[in-house]
Parts: C-alpha cells; sequence; structure tokens
C-alpha cells in the first residue's frame, strides 16, 4: 500500500509545474507608449520600477495596478516554494496580429533566460485574456488572474459587451440592414418631405415602411424568402408557386366583392350595418372561396413538389396539408350558405365530419406507409 501511495505522490509531483512564469499581459503597450519603457520588463524590481513609472503617467490606467498584482501573485507563490519570475510582456498599441505576435516574441525571449514549465497569467480585462492561446502554443498556463478594479469591473464588462454589440450591428450584413438599413431608409424620406413640405402625406408612408419592417422580422420573411428563391429546381418551384398562390389570394378579394349583389351595397344604410351583413358576408366568402383556396392549394403543392424533388422527408406533412386544405373547403361553403340562405347551423355537421375522416384516414394510411418505409430501411441496413 506504502509504495502505491509513493508512486501517486511521484506522479503528481511530476505532472505540476514547479517552475512558473507570472506574465503580466499589457497588449496595447501602455506601458511603452504612456511611460516609455522597453518590454519585456524582466524581475520583480523591474516590474516595480515599471509600475510606478506607468501610474505616475496615467494614475487612472489600470495596467499598474496588473503589475503591482502580478507582483503579489509572484511573492505569493515565492512564500510557497515555487520558483517564480515575473515579467510583463505588451503588444502594440492598434492591438490585432501584431500584438499578439509581440508577445509571442517577448516571451519566448522571457524563456530563454528562464526555463519555465508553466505560466500564471494576469491581465486587467478580456482583450488582454485574448492572448492566453498564444501564450499556450510555448508555455502551458496553469492559472489565470483576472485583476479589474472594483469601480469599473461592471463598466468594463458592459462596455466590453456594447463595443461588441455595436460592431455587429454595423458591420454585420445579417443586422445591419434592419438597424441601420429601415432607420435610415426613414430618415431619407422624411428629410425629401420636409423640402416640398409633404410631412403629413410621408408620416403615412413611413408609418407603414416601419410596420412592414417589423412583420417581415418578426415572421421571419426576409429568411424563408432567401431559402425559398435559393438558385436550384427546387428554389425556382417554390418562388413560382409562391407567387402564383400570392396572387390568385389577392385575386379572391375582388371576386368576392363581385359576388356580392349590387342591391344590397348600394342600399342606403351606415358602413358597419354592410360590413357585418350576414348576407353580404357569405356572399362574399363564396365568391372569394374557390380563387382563394386554390392560391393556398398552389402554395401547399409546390412546398410538396420542391420537396420530393429534393429528397427532403416531409412528404406526409405536405400532402396532409392539402388534404386538409381540401376537407376544409365543402365546411366553410356550407357556412357560405348559412350566412346567405339562413340555413340551420346543424348542416355543417355532415361536412365536418366527412372532412374529419377523410383527414384521419389520409393520416393513417400515410403513417402507416412512413413505418413501412423506415422499416425496410433499417432491415436493409
Amino acid at each position: 500500500m506504502s509504495q502505491r501511495s509513493d508512486k501517486v505522490e511521484k506522479d503528481v509531483n511530476a505532472s505540476t509545474a514547479n517552475k512558473l512564469l507570472v506574465i503580466c499581459i499589457d497588449r496595447d503597450n501602455d506601458v511603452g507608449e504612456k511611460a516609455g519603457i522597453v518590454t519585456p520588463v524582466i524581475g520583480r524590481d523591474a516590474c516595480i520600477e515599471a509600475a510606478q513609472r506607468l501610474a505616475l503617467e496615467d494614475p487612472e490606467d489600470a495596467d499598474s495596478n496588473s503589475i503591482f498584482s502580478a507582483i503579489k501573485t509572484y511573492e505569493d507563490l515565492i512564500s510557497k516554494g515555487y520558483q517564480v519570475e515575473v515579467v510583463t510582456v505588451a503588444g502594440v498599441k492598434d492591438r490585432g496580429v501584431q500584438a499578439d505576435e509581440k508577445i509571442l516574441v517577448e516571451t519566448k525571449k522571457v524563456l530563454e533566460k528562464f526555463s519555465a514549465n508553466g505560466a500564471v497569467i494576469v491581465s486587467d480585462g478580456e482583450d488582454d485574456e485574448s492572448v492566453i492561446p498564444v501564450i499556450q502554443n510555448v508555455l502551458p498556463v496553469v492559472s489565470v488572474q483576472r485583476v479589474v478594479m472594483k469601480v469599473s469591473r461592471s463598466v468594463e464588462y458592459s462596455y466590453a459587451v456594447f463595443g461588441k454589440y455595436l460592431k455587429m450591428v454595423a458591420y454585420d450584413s445579417r443586422y445591419s440592414k434592419f438597424f441601420l438599413g429601415v432607420p435610415g431608409m426613414l430618415l431619407l424620406i422624411g428629410g425629401v418631405a420636409s423640402v416640398f413640405n409633404l410631412t403629413t402625406e410621408i408620416f403615412a408612408i413611413l408609418v407603414s415602411i416601419l410596420g412592414g419592417a417589423f412583420l417581415i422580422r418578426a415572421f421571419d420573411v426576409d429568411r424563408m424568402w432567401s431559402s425559398w428563391s435559393k438558385p436550384t429546381p427546387m428554389g425556382f418551384i417554390r418562388m413560382f408557386t409562391m407567387v402564383t398562390g400570392v396572387l390568385l389570394i389577392l385575386s379572391s378579394v375582388p371576386a368576392g366583392i363581385s359576388a356580392v349583389d349590387a342591391t344590397l351595397i348600394e342600399a342606403e344604410t351606415e358602413l358597419v350595418a354592410k360590413i357585418t351583413d350576414q348576407v353580404i358576408i357569405g356572399q362574399f366568402v363564396a365568391g372569394a372561396l374557390p380563387i382563394l383556396w386554390i392560391g393556398m392549394g398552389a402554395i401547399f403543392a409546390g412546398t410538396l413538389l420542391s420537396n420530393w424533388i429534393g429528397g427532403i422527408p416531409r412528404q406526409i406533412s405536405d400532402i396532409l396539408r392539402i388534404i386538409v386544405l381540401a376537407s376544409l373547403y365543402p365546411t366553410i361553403l356550407q357556412f357560405t350558405n348559412i350566412m346567405i340562405y339562413d340555413e340551420s347551423s346543424f348542416t355543417l355537421i355532415p361536412p365536418l365530419l366527412g372532412g374529419l375522416a377523410a383527414t384521419l384516414v389520409s393520416a393513417t394510411i400515410l403513417f402507416k406507409k412512413y413505418r413501412r418505409n423506415r422499416d425496410q430501411e433499417m432491415v436493409s441496413d
């Protein structure tokens, strides 16, 4: 038992870093730009002098606190029996790739003088910590110490998050076209309207554009259209049937209006009474229903056809959608008869039961066929 415990203790000691390099990172090179110090700064006394000079040049700079924190970490590790060295490495003012490359070169230069087998990173924020993967290429990182002034921690992280989202809104086309494009269009139209003194008319247009933009983004219309209009056979089929279906659906409105008895429209009654008149509603729905249903059927059929050609396993739902559409037609047609001819509401029961039966039977047959095909594929595999 004692031999086994000795072996475990040796393995632990062998895998533990005992020569540590405490690295304070200054990615934007404040210590060089403000205090004129050449990096890397190696050793406790040299780091103290660098921190003091930076604090004198800019008392509000957090990098001086990071250097002092690195020195404190160095002293704590010394007291625990580690072999430790403390250094300050810096990048360049503009950050980026050149800054990371400079930090990597300086770290390698330090390792030539002090052959550490582990690193303790000390930084004052997320920007400096982004260099950690660079240092890990030459030296294992065993610990990361974050140093942020207590009064500025929430401010710094909030600023970092806000800046990230602001950059996304400005440069990412997925967001800029809505958050910048729509307001820019509204401002442009508003400016032109003010020049020509058409503010009242333009206001309605601006509200309509804004409402349309909100609806398009809320229901992902732009993404749906981009996926539907891809230059593929399936995309062209979906685009054609979608345009055809929308045109037919829009055409159902004048068809419904023309089906209404002209004498009922010309009657001297209020507009609200005409709109709520059940005979007018029934005649309108009866006239609009065939073209409306054909338009919706065209859209559903295009989805079914494109999925079938593309090999997408969604034919069951696409077929059921068309069956439900066909099953609902007699019910809605009977509803218009009730509205126009004042028939009994019980006449809705037969078409409802017939449509329900057709839907259930179709769904049962389709799902059995799907399971049979799936079982055959599993057996063949």
